[in-house]
């Protein structure tokens, strides 16, 4: 069973390896839920651990249908994920119909070998999951990151459970958001293949003086003096559970 947590620093990423993750999914933009990280924290994350390192490519928030420059940007973020010496990439690309783009899927998939690769949650939203799961693996994708198709993996249990008969080892299972230490034990029963969480709290900033009239961002409900973090106590509480299911 593996462990990966979501990470979007050098400290995190740390925080991770010393706390027994396997593996981390490096991202930058938080409150985008995920984008690709710049070329220099890549860098900065591969010199300081060495448990597997997979990188967002996203180019942009909001839905999983790419123009052809934003294709085009995500394959050239592809390459220099691997220049760094990541060991895989994190994917998503849908159709209009809400089906995989496979052509594009399948074209990614080449361009980032032998990097491995995982499909994220732009699974969760797919019209027909047992068909999309089969492209995936169609498509040469070494694992799928879902909620089961809603909003955290714990109300998507039932999915996990059927996508993980379905894969029947052709392709790993990935339960991630709303995943913590309480609720590990019946998603690891569910039979899906590995975990994925940020472990994270919010901690206040080293501000001393604090303006009350100026936001950077519309889109959050975190303040301008505060910051998400990983939790080094919510990652060992999580390994300590998979460790205990052995």
């Amino acid at each position: 069973m593996e462990l990966e947590i979501c990470t979007y620093t050098v400290r995190a990423c740390r925080i991770a390896q010393q706390e027994g993750a396997d593996r981390v999914e490096l991202c930058s933009a938080v409150r985008e839920g995920g984008l690709t990280p710049s070329v220099a924290l890549m860098e900065m994350v591969r010199e300081a651990i060495n448990i597997q390192l997979f990188v967002m490519i996203r180019p942009r928030g909001g839905d999983f249908l790419y123009s052809e420059e934003e294709f085009e940007q995500m394959k050239r973020e592809i390459v220099l994920a691997k220049k760094v010496g990541a060991d895989g990439v994190v994917i998503g690309l849908l159709n209009p119909d809400g089906s995989i783009d496979l052509s594009r899927t399948r074209e990614l998939v080449e361009l980032a070998s032998p990097m491995e690769v995982t499909f994220h949650r732009a699974f969760d939203m797919v019209a027909d999951p047992s068909k999309a799961l089969e492209d995936l693996i169609e498509a040469g994708c070494k694992r799928v990151l879902t909620s089961g198709g809603r909003n955290s993996a714990p109300e998507g249990i039932e999915w996990l459970t059927q996508l993980s008969t379905q894969a029947n080892g052709r392709i790993k299972i990935m339960a991630g958001s709303g995943v913590n230490a309480s609720n590990a034990r019946s998603l690891m029963d569910a039979g899906v293949h590995a975990l994925h969480l940020s472990g994270s709290s919010v901690y206040e900033g080293g501000m001393t003086y604090r303006t009350p009239n100026v936001s950077m961002s519309t889109a959050s409900h975190l303040s301008e003096y505060q910051f998400v973090e990983t939790d080094p106590a919510k990652v060992k509480a999580m390994r300590d559970v998979m460790n205990e299911k052995k």
